[in-house]
């Protein structure tokens, strides 16, 4: 019930953020991939971020065609997930000495990574960027002068990773203490 209580809140969110300019790229989507391999055991769980994405995908590939005929393609959707799936073996691994430190870097990382991939696929596959330096620049930088600029999609997704892993952690370390455990930092769940 848990999964699916969150895969529904994730794919809403995002669906929701998208008609809140403010808010894109602003998605608890990575922070449960990275914290579900860093705490569930459960490799049914660890499916819950790729449905999300996947679901809400949908929706947001007929928003983006209507708003602005931009199409997104199999293969984009694919790396998308090998990021989600790079987030959540970064999780995995860091799930054996976990400190805060651990895993707001875990996030950062994550994030970083999503980011870096991400633009410069846009910037190989899109024949709008000069392919280039100053055409990968540009993708990392400002991208498509219609949308705002990567950079604040970036801050979007760094912030919303960041805060996410923290709450999720938290959550965590809350239902151990609650249950008579001891603390889930440091050690395996």
């Amino acid at each position: 019930m848990l999964a699916l209580l969150l895969l529904v809140a994730a794919a809403a969110w995002r669906v929701i953020a998208v008609h809140a300019p403010e808010l894109s790229n602003f998605s608890p989507l990575m922070a449960l991939a990275f914290c579900g391999g860093v705490y569930s055991r459960n490799r049914w769980m660890w499916l819950v971020p790729f449905a999300a994405l996947a679901l809400s995908d949908l929706y947001l590939d007929h928003y983006y065609w209507v708003e602005y005929h931009y199409q997104w393609t199999w293969g984009a959707a694919t790396l998308r997930l090998l990021c989600f799936a790079a987030g959540l073996l970064i999780g995995y691994q860091l799930s054996a000495h976990r400190t805060w430190t651990r895993l707001l870097g875990g996030a950062l990382g994550a994030s970083l990574l999503f980011y870096l991939v991400t633009n410069t696929a846009s910037w190989f596959r899109d024949v709008s960027y000069s392919h280039d330096a100053a055409g990968w620049w540009q993708a990392l930088t400002i991208g498509h002068p219609q949308f705002p600029s990567t950079l604040y999609f970036f801050r979007n997704t760094l912030a919303s990773d960041l805060l996410f892993t923290a709450l999720f952690g938290r959550a965590m370390e809350y239902a151990a203490r609650r249950d008579g455990k001891p603390s889930l930092l440091g050690k395996r769940a």
